[in-house]
């Protein structure tokens, strides 16, 4: 079985791509640094021709923090739409009887939503504040669903929520957002900063899962994909605020300042958890590994990346 990461050297893929070869397989890890840029269709083509993948789990994007991708909305919502549309356009010309695996954001659900059901996922407009990046995400189930329909290629779609672990980025600009948070207060405690400042009011909700979770489950479905429930979310139904988040970092950390918040800063959605009900019946023994056991393996990475 040939299996593509594409995003391979990412955060996710990259964590997806040594999950895999735990369980024995070889996959190929492909991005921009080694010649995939699914901007450009031609060269694109040519390079997963080559491969004529049987499994894709596709982890390209163009994303960032909540700030940039408010900043670089054109570019954002452009380069992934371009990214989706070229990649499925392979796929027809390529490899039509592959199976992809996309992983979509949960910021892509209705601004207003709670308790997030796939049931509910196209009930209103995405948060403002996620806009360009959101919508991106529901054009990446569209088109595979018209693909599905003309061509008959398989795709797996999962709403993952807000992902954090080893093996991101050291610029906060570029990270997701619990990962931004220690590195900066990495960084805070080192200049022996007194006080910490925090983006907003810090009382939103997010759900949170650790890079390595997202990675184990990738590993579990690669033989048995199907579309019988399509998007599926992968949910423990449970938040934490940032406010609760930050204090976990400060104490792990061994921060001794002052936690502030910012309210100039906007907070984004106040609560987004998403319901576990079909995860539960579709995965009933998976196991999510602990906030605070992923929290300290997280500050450990950053801690040799920012101090080696």
């Amino acid at each position: 079985m040939k299996i593509v990461v594409i995003g391979g050297f990412g955060f996710v893929g990259r964590a997806v791509t040594d999950e895999l070869r735990k369980k024995g397989f070889d996959p190929v890890q492909l991005s921009r640094r080694n010649g995939l840029d699914l901007l450009n269709l031609g060269d694109a083509k040519s390079r997963l021709e080559s491969i004529k993948p049987d499994i894709i789990i596709n982890c390209a994007a163009h994303s960032g923090s909540l700030h940039y991708i408010t900043e670089y909305a054109a570019d954002v919502v452009h380069d992934n739409s371009q990214i989706i549309l070229n990649l499925y356009t392979i796929m027809k010309e390529v490899c039509p009887s592959a199976k992809i695996i996309n992983p979509l954001s949960n910021c892509s659900y209705p601004g207003n939503s709670d308790i997030q059901r796939e049931s509910e996922w196209w009930c209103g407009p995405v948060h403002k504040s996620v806009w360009s990046y959101g919508n991106t995400r529901k054009i990446l189930k569209v088109v595979a669903e018209c693909y599905a329909i003309q061509y008959g290629i398989r795709s797996i779609n999962f709403l993952v929520p807000n992902a954090y672990g080893p093996g991101d980025s050291t610029d906060p600009n570029h990270t997701h957002a619990l990962n931004g948070m220690i590195i900066r207060m990495h960084k805070a405690k080192q200049r022996g900063d007194d006080v910490f400042e925090i983006w907003g009011t810090g009382s939103p909700i997010r759900e949170w899962i650790f890079v390595r979770d997202i990675a184990r489950l990738f590993s579990l479905v690669i033989d048995k994909l199907d579309s019988q429930v399509d998007p599926i979310n992968v949910a423990q139904e449970k938040g934490y605020s940032i406010k609760e988040i930050a204090e976990i970092i400060k104490r792990l950390l061994k921060y001794e300042g002052r936690l502030v918040f910012n309210t100039e800063y906007q907070d984004g959605d106040p609560k987004k958890i998403l319901d576990d009900t079909l995860f539960r019946e579709r995965f009933p023994d998976f196991q999510f590994i602990d906030i605070e056991d992923g929290i300290r393996q997280t500050i450990e990475y950053y801690r040799n990346a920012l101090e080696g």
